[in-house]
Parts: structure tokens; sequence; C-alpha cells
């Protein structure tokens, strides 16, 4: 089976020509294995999460949200940044699906792990799969701002697959998202799935 190697060529200087909010650049100078050196420039970033909630009628929760950089309305899976120092991903995960959607899980695995951009950003996502859906109990998460004017949609696995395929659905997390559980079910099944806690190098935590 193939699988990516972890490997660091040397780097003989470093520099952040920015810093916000919660990502930067960062400019390497990178030592090649031929000796040469090259300036690579990247966004830093804390690494996201992102979940396919899948309902008992074999729908998938998703969204709708106006995203600046791509001038476009995307429907998306709930996700968001792990932005909480010390949060477990899958408590990451739990928190994003309540405040997006007010909905939580009972049973919860790993879908995918992917670099989102990995030519120019080091930000890991890891994909969950949701079960066992339902509305959460407790007062609502009070959105702000882009949030407030999400547009939520509970839209059949198939269907989401052939957006997808299309060319109509556009987002990465959504569209690994439903590809791989797609596979998945149409293999191995659910059970065949990573647990939630599997360890994860891109952005370790601690399991307990």
């Amino acid at each position: 089976m193939l699988h990516d190697i972890p490997e660091q060529w040397p780097v003989t200087g470093t520099r952040t020509p920015f810093t916000g909010n919660v990502t930067g650049v960062r400019t390497d100078e990178v030592t090649m294995p031929d000796g040469g050196t090259v300036r690579r420039d990247y966004q830093t970033h804390p690494g996201s999460v992102a979940v396919v909630a899948l309902d008992d009628e074999g729908r998938v929760l998703v969204l709708r949200q106006y995203r600046h950089p791509v001038r476009h309305l995307l429907w998306e899976v709930p996700a968001g940044l792990l932005d909480v120092p010390g949060e477990h991903p899958v408590r990451a995960a739990q928190r994003e699906l309540f405040e997006e959607a007010h909905v939580e899980a009972s049973d919860w695995r790993v879908l995918a792990d992917i670099y989102s951009t990995p030519g120019g950003s080091d930000e890991a996502i890891r994909i969950f799969l949701a079960r066992g859906v339902t509305e959460a109990t407790g007062e609502r998460y009070e959105a702000s701002e882009e949030e407030a004017r999400f547009e939520h949609a509970r839209v059949p696995l198939e269907e989401l697959v052939r957006g997808v395929l299309q060319g109509e659905l556009h987002n990465a997390c959504l569209a690994v998202g439903v590809l791989a559980l797609n596979a998945v079910l149409a293999g191995d099944g659910v059970e065949s799935l990573r647990p939630a806690d599997a360890p994860w190098p891109a952005r370790p935590f601690d399991a307990s």
C-alpha cells in the first residue's frame, strides 16, 4: 500500500513577514538534495477539523456560506479551526457541529486526514464521520457575522457525490468527506474506519 513519508529538508533561515489573528506567512530558505537553496513562502495554520454528519435516513448535514477569496457561496460540511489550545480534535469537531448546526452525534470515527494545499500551506485537516445525529440539547449557540447567515440542509449522500463529480460542489472537506464515505459504505463498511482518537501525526494530541 502506498503511504506518505515524513521528511524534512534542512532550513538555513526563516522569517515571518506576516502574522494574522489565526494564520500567518512564513518564508524558509530550504537546502535541496542537490545542495542548492530555494525560498519557500507558505501559510502557517493551526489545523482544522470537519464533520460529515450522517443521519439515519442517509442524509448528510451541509451548510452554505460566503467565501470571499473565491467569491462564492459554497455548500460545506461543518468545520472549524483547532484554535483552542489543548483541545482534543474530537472535542473541536463536536463543538463545531453544535455551534454551526445545533446538532450532536453519538458515534464518531475518523474518515480521512488531508493536507488542504500542501504546496502553499501547512494546514492539516481531520475529517470525522458522525452518526447517531440528533438535535442538541441546551441553548443554541448565538452565531454572528457570516455564521449568522448560514443556510442549512440535509442532503442524500448520493446527491452530494453527484454534485462533486459534476463540478457543482467545490469545498474540499465536503468533496473528500462524501467521496470517502461513499467508498466506505460500498466497501468494507463503517466498522473498518479508524476510531475517533486515532493518532494524528500532523497535529499530535493527548489521547487521554
